[in-house]
């Protein structure tokens, strides 16, 4: 099994990650839907502006996350630093929309209250099944 490959697909067909930030030791979780870029081995999501992620983010950088599967137990776990992008969610909405054709309406509504953010990792717990969990160097 070509594990890489394996990763690739299911940052592509899984639409949501749990988000963990933390200050002074204490943790924080969420949903949020994110894009991953293959070719600069980025992980994009957005925020609105102001609220607690945002703060978390600042005070602290230090993330990890796992996609949520939806059917069998499939999902990519990794460990990494956020910070805000340089680009904007209207520079990768259309690659939000083809994942998420419904944030289309998000990013019409809300798209200049929202920050883009990017998570830069360097490995990654790939999980195919019970069996089959591998760590990947990226």
């Amino acid at each position: 099994m070509d594990i890489k490959a394996e990763f690739l697909r299911i940052m592509a067909e899984q639409t949501e990650i749990a988000l963990a930030t933390s200050v002074n030791n204490v943790p924080n979780v969420r949903i949020v839907n994110f894009y991953f870029e293959p070719a600069e081995n980025i992980l994009y999501f957005s925020s609105f502006k102001g609220n607690d992620k945002v703060k978390e983010i600042n005070e602290n950088p230090n993330v990890a996350f796992t996609t949520i599967p939806y059917g069998g137990n499939e999902h990519v776990k990794a460990k990494g630093i956020v910070q805000k992008s340089s680009k904007t969610i209207f520079d990768l909405a259309e690659q939000f929309i083809a994942k998420i054709p419904g944030y289309k309406d998000t990013i019409e509504y809300a798209g200049e209250l929202l920050i883009l953010f990017e998570i830069r990792f360097d490995t990654a717990v790939v999980t195919k099944d019970l069996q089959t969990i591998k760590t990947i160097k990226l």
